[in-house]
């Protein structure tokens, strides 16, 4: 019987998508049987359940198939018995819900997704990927510490968490600790207020072995935690230990950063990745649809690599929405179907300019080109300078230093000003609503 168990499943395995055959058909066990009634044993209740809802008839239907039989199927909750050589002790084995992601020792959690496996190598980020696997595998002893530096939505997370993966799997005793910049200063923080910062200091110093730091450029000007971090990092280096860091910006572009941190990080191996070609475009949309079970066209696949350019999210999201679309309207994946999604996702770069932005935030401030651009430092032109520094670094595609230059500023002082919108983003709700404002104007290209 447990031939024809197997046989089902091979069956069932060609009819339903990879990866739901993944979650909820390969774990299933057959328990009991008899040549009318079949019991099928399932890892918790929550999984019987969402069986027996969405593949009860299926596997009911190839039941009776496979056995000529009009038999019955049920579902239990128990793991197949398996008696341990030693002690006879019953192994249970839970199932990992879906989309649930692993926890390192310390910090934020670890994305399932986020391995080396998954990541798709391509001529803009080959360096990165093999001085990641090489740092997580100990393949190079001379250099402990490395700083992977992209713009958003690049893979600098998937880099680094995939590290975070692959010592946690080889090496299981070692603890990793996957934290922002921004989680650092606010737990250093919390530690001053609760007199605890010893225990701070300890925790980091001693009771770690691979640091996962994203977001280093977060640190900007918060002088009390860059001496903290610079300290915690001398103490990882001479101990050997391993340091990942990510950034959007180079140690000597970020302002107000103390030479003794931006020395350590500087002193990294620094692998930057470029936006992916046509051809690893396409490659990731491909990886992406095998990985979610979606049926997508090789002319759809290279339509959304030819339109999404941006970075690896809009590329995922257009996926996904396509995806998405054609079931919620049980309509086929077609051009029609794309092209309706893409219009929504594309931004009209090509019109967008640091000097058509600088026109309309003037326009909308009041205040003239010249007081944007000129020296002043009064509020009321200190605000639509950086505002307009921020919408030309999101919306074009010129480096740092144009656009200071641009607007009369070295790029540091453009980095800060770019932070500072940022920061408002998260703390003033009037910063929120113009910023929308501006989105909307320059994505409707009514501008």
């Amino acid at each position: 019987m447990e031939a024809v168990w197997k046989k089902i499943k091979s069956v069932i395995k060609d009819r339903i998508p990879k990866h739901s055959f993944q979650m909820w058909i390969e774990p299933l066990e057959m328990q009991k049987n008899d040549p009318e009634n079949w019991i099928v044993a399932c890892p918790n209740f929550f999984f019987k359940k969402r069986v027996n809802d969405l593949y009860g008839k299926l596997l009911a239907e190839e039941l009776n198939n496979a056995t000529g039989n009009q038999c019955h199927l049920s579902f239990a909750v128990g793991a197949k018995k398996k008696e341990h050589p030693q002690n006879g002790n019953r192994l249970n084995h839970q199932l990992p819900l879906p989309n649930t992601s692993i926890r390192p020792h310390s910090g934020r959690f670890l994305r399932r997704d986020f391995t080396f496996d998954e990541f798709v190598v391509g001529a803009n980020n080959d360096f990165a990927y093999s001085a990641s696997l090489s740092l997580a595998s100990r393949r190079e002893y001379q250099q402990n510490a490395l700083l992977l530096l992209s713009n958003t939505g690049m893979g600098k997370s998937h880099l680094s968490q995939a590290i975070g993966h692959h010592v946690l799997s080889e090496y299981p005793d070692e603890r990793v600790y996957y934290v922002t910049a921004e989680d650092f200063s606010n737990e250093m923080v919390q530690a001053f207020r609760q007199d605890s910062i010893n225990k701070f200091k300890g925790k980091y110093r001693n009771n770690c072995d691979v640091l996962l730091l994203e977001d280093i450029h977060y640190l900007s000007g918060k002088q009390r935690t860059q001496v903290e971090l610079a300290l915690t990092l001398d103490s990882l280096f001479e101990a050997g230990k391993r340091i990942i860091f990510s950034s959007c910006y180079l140690p000597g572009d970020i302002p107000k950063l103390n030479d003794k941190l931006r020395s350590r990080l500087s002193g990294s191996l620094i692998s930057k990745i470029e936006s992916p070609n046509f051809r690893t475009r396409v490659r990731i949309l491909r990886k992406k649809a095998l990985s979610n079970g979606y049926q997508i066209p090789d002319t759809i696949i290279e339509y959304l690599a030819g339109e999404l350019t941006e970075d690896i999210r809009q590329l995922e999201s257009g996926l996904n929405g396509v995806a998405a679309k054609s079931s919620l309207l049980g309509a086929p994946i077609d051009m029609h179907l794309s092209e309706s999604v893409v219009k929504n996702m594309v931004r009209q770069r090509k019109k967008i300019t640091i000097d058509a932005i600088k026109k309309m935030v003037c326009k909308y401030y009041n205040c003239t080109l010249k007081d944007m651009v000129s020296r002043s430092r009064k509020q009321h032109l200190v605000r639509p300078r950086q505002m307009a520094i921020y919408l030309s670094r999101r919306y074009t595609d010129a480096p740092l230093q144009s656009i200071g230059k641009a607007f009369n500023r070295y790029h540091a002082t453009a980095l800060h000003s770019i932070h500072a919108i940022e920061r408002g983003l998260k703390e003033n709700s009037v910063i929120q609503k113009q910023v929308d404002f501006f989105n909307r104007k320059l994505e409707s290209g009514k501008f």
